[in-house]
């Protein structure tokens, strides 16, 4: 699999088991929301900074972001 479609599915996989939406995610990373839905599709290449704040927004590891 795609590493990008694989974060794309993890970052959702996560999202949804903290019980956010797509919304609140990208408010507390402080991106947009269509950012987030780009990155959750795997249409978009994410940064370094952006993997980390994701994370930080998930309370995960950046790590996590590619785990199985």
């Amino acid at each position: 699999m795609d590493i990008i479609v694989h974060l794309g599915k993890r970052v959702r996989a996560l999202r949804l088991a903290a019980g956010l939406s797509q919304e609140e995610l990208a408010f507390r990373a402080g991106m947009k929301r269509s950012y987030v839905s780009d990155l959750e599709r795997g249409t978009r290449n994410p940064t370094v900074r952006a993997l980390g704040r994701l994370a930080s927004a998930l309370g995960v590891r950046a790590s996590a972001l590619l785990d199985d």
